[in-house]
């Protein structure tokens, strides 16, 4: 059995580097790639620091919670790890609708009345 070597397709290979960096330019584009580009890799809660081997695990994070105010100077974001994006998300939840749970009131009736004797003091 003999193998046919093949040649490499010249214009198969020069479409796929095209598109390549077609999806890069697009990628730099989005606010996630410009976040990357202005941000050191590293998150900003708990400073774990990041390389392009596990990079997919950092996300950008809005501070104002609004994903379509997305500056050009990067003043709404904030390059968080998974869990501290997660975190961060979890708090931003419990504030706005509380956290579900019931708690017991703690606090005792007043007995005291401040009133009482007002009635013989406007008296004198």
């Amino acid at each position: 059995m003999t193998l046919r070597k093949t040649g490499i397709d010249k214009e198969k290979s020069a479409q796929i580097v095209l598109a390549a960096r077609k999806d890069q330019e697009l990628r730099e584009q989005s606010y996630r790639g410009q976040a990357l580009k202005l941000f050191p890799w590293l998150c900003g809660r708990c400073g774990r620091e990041f390389t392009h081997k596990n990079l997919a695990e950092l996300t950008v994070h809005h501070k104002n919670h609004d994903h379509d105010d997305n500056p050009a100077d990067g003043s709404n974001w904030e390059l968080l790890c998974l869990y501290c994006h997660d975190n961060e998300h979890q708090r931003y939840e419990e504030m706005r609708y509380g956290s579900g749970m019931t708690q017991k009131s703690t606090t005792q009736t007043a007995t005291h009345n401040p009133f009482a004797n007002l009635k013989d003091l406007l008296k004198k």
